[in-house]
């Protein structure tokens, strides 16, 4: 099925005896010299990932099932506005998503169609720049997770008493155009991709009045090319920078989020000095009270310091009470779920609002929650998974008052209903998927 519908698309794409292919205009410019070299093949790779990954509506308000709908006249106006050089992105839709911290983040939804061809232009551009990276950036890179940057944070913070933890202000809205535009000019010879990075970085963005607002700085969050030319941008701000000034010290950073190890004190306020200046230069800021110093503390680092605890990637980083291999048990220092992180995940099990479901089975519920449980045993149940269990035991409490609600003669007797749902799971003990993690 998925070879047939690949053929389709190919096919359709074809310039020659195409019929409803955007109208007369479009089939007369196909015939004419492109101004670019692009493969239609590219195109139809790119709208695949684009739907791997999904994604809502842009501000023409059309999903990728209504974009699938004329799939191929889609893909053949994107490949033939690109290839002549015709192609001006739309407005992007500002969608204002709130911090766990406080405050909000305006994340940017383009189009689906506008999607397509950032992710054209980001296959091309990924090949030239991947290999320059700095082997200690992690964020949106193949074969390299949130998880590989926690594991070396981890021995690092193991080697090394000190950590500078940063913060940049705002930085997707912060960065500077012209500056990332050299940089892209460094590693591609290619004008369409320098074009259309352009365009798109000063493509307006739409709020929800209608209001439009010009862009000179920044690339907005949730576009399908800021991921890279985000990390191209820190590549030269901040990696590089880092290795040249101060070769000895070590770092993980993943998208904007970084964390410096150093051996002293001393050594950590000169980093953080020198580096809230090099920043202020390219028009950035590290925030002044999210970045801080911190002391690794553990079982042989004696002294004190104002901060001893960092978050990074939603864990936390801090002294923990651990068992060696030989069964002794010692302070170490280490990451576990971050307690916003835990905080999130209680409140979506209370939305869930599972006890007042008494209409729905118990495999109706495991079929509708399992899926997000797994996502948050994979991330959150990687380090120090008792951390995490407090959290989804939860679950349990919500099942025991579901089962006291649908079957009276439980409703009186609470350790009965928790009997019955122990019961339960060891007759099923793959019904629901965090009972891997939190027996009831």
């Amino acid at each position: 099925m998925r070879v047939e519908r690949r053929g389709r698309v190919i096919r359709a794409l074809s310039v020659v005896n195409r019929d409803g292919a955007g109208g007369a205009g479009e089939r007369a410019e196909a015939k004419a010299t492109k101004s670019f070299v692009l493969s239609k093949w590219a195109v139809h790779e790119a709208y695949e990932k684009v739907k791997a990954n999904q994604g809502a509506a842009g501000v023409d308000e059309v999903s990728i099932a209504r974009f699938e709908e004329d799939l191929n006249g889609n893909l053949y106006k994107i490949w033939n506005r690109m290839s002549s050089g015709s192609y001006f992105p739309p407005p992007v839709r500002a969608v204002e998503i709130p911090k766990r911290g406080g405050g909000v983040r305006v994340l940017g939804v383009p189009t689906v169609a506008d999607r397509v061809a950032q992710t054209v232009v980001a296959m091309a551009l990924e090949p030239a720049v991947e290999p320059i990276f700095h082997p200690d950036s992690y964020g949106y890179r193949p074969g390299r997770s949130a998880h590989d940057a926690l594991e070396r944070c981890r021995e690092r913070c193991w080697r090394s008493d000190w950590v500078v933890d940063l913060d940049i202000r705002a930085f997707f809205d912060s960065i500077d155009h012209d500056l990332l535009l050299k940089a892209v000019s460094k590693h591609t010879d290619l004008p369409w991709v320098l074009l259309y990075i352009q365009r798109w970085l000063i493509a307006p963005l739409e709020k929800e009045d209608g209001t439009l607002v010009a862009r000179d700085r920044g690339t907005p969050q949730g576009s399908a090319i800021s991921p890279l030319l985000a990390n191209l941008f820190l590549h030269y701000a901040f990696d590089m920078w880092l290795t040249k000034e101060f070769p000895t010290v070590s770092f993980e950073r993943y998208a904007d989020d970084a964390v410096i190890h150093c051996v002293s004190k001393a050594q950590a306020e000169q980093v953080l000095g020198a580096l809230a200046q090099r920043l202020g230069d390219l028009g950035l800021e590290l925030h002044p009270e999210k970045t801080r110093i911190v002391y690794c503390k553990d079982e042989n680092r004696r002294g004190d310091h104002d901060h001893t605890s960092f978050d990074f990637l939603g864990y936390t980083f801090r002294r923990r009470r651990v068992r060696s291999e030989a069964g002794d048990l010692f302070d170490s220092f280490g990451p576990a779920i971050s307690d916003t992180a835990a905080k999130a995940i209680r409140q979506r099990i209370r939305r869930w609002r599972l006890h007042l479901r008494s209409g729905s089975s118990l495999e109706d519920l495991a079929r509708e929650v399992n899926p997000v449980v797994r996502g948050w045993i994979n991330y959150y149940g990687r380090f120090y998974r008792s951390w995490l269990r407090r959290s989804l035991a939860r679950i349990n409490e919500y099942l025991v008052r579901w089962a006291r609600r649908k079957y009276k003669r439980l409703a009186r007797h609470p350790s009965r209903s928790w009997q019955w749902l122990g019961l339960v799971a060891e007759r099923s003990p793959t019904l629901f998927a965090h009972w891997r993690v939190a027996w009831p």
